[in-house]
């Protein structure tokens, strides 16, 4: 809590940095984005995205690009890997059959739900790009946006909660309806 109060206290709003950029993006885009998207689409988005991380950090042929067109940071081929395959992912698997399975009627969930997804989806989005950046590079963050999105107990975190959340909230056959159970 003192961390983010310090966070707050040095913003100058003249000269903003990246910290304000990745928290300010993580805040709007969790809000407005999820709830324009809905709970199916963004459901489909973060499968989308395990299987694209999955893709890109285990691609054989990255270390090879890079040698041959002399680009000195992986990163960048590891990011263009992840929203390619990502975006394609996502087009495939929203005229698929998994769309139709988690749709549940007419409903996109409630708004606590897409709420929760949508501050998920973004934050781990936020911190799988910070875990491609090479080493050092996020030395230059705040030690709250480090703790928050680019520790490994923050990617951990990231990773596994919307797994946990889409486990925790389920459907109700018979009402068509989501509940939340612990």
């Amino acid at each position: 809590m003192n961390d983010a109060q310090n966070f707050v206290a040095t913003i100058d709003w003249a000269k903003p940095t990246w910290d304000l950029f990745i928290i300010l993006f993580f805040i709007v885009a969790g809000f407005l984005y999820g709830l324009s998207l809905g709970r199916d689409r963004i459901v489909v988005i973060l499968v989308s995205i395990y299987m694209a991380l999955a893709v890109s950090t285990t691609a054989p042929y990255i270390g090879s690009l890079n040698a041959q067109f002399g680009i000195q940071n992986v990163f960048v081929f590891q990011i263009s890997t992840f929203v390619f395959t990502f975006i394609i992912l996502f087009l495939l698997l929203s005229r698929s059959a998994l769309i139709r399975t988690i749709a549940v009627s007419d409903q996109s969930g409630s708004w606590w739900q897409v709420l929760i997804f949508s501050v998920l989806h973004v934050g781990l989005l936020v911190s799988i790009t910070l875990s491609f950046l090479p080493d050092g590079a996020a030395n230059v963050l705040s030690p709250l946006t480090r703790q928050i999105f680019a520790s490994d107990l923050a990617r951990f975190l990231w990773i596994i909660s919307p797994i946990l959340i889409m486990v925790l909230v389920k459907t109700d056959s018979k009402n068509k309806k989501f509940k939340y159970d612990i």
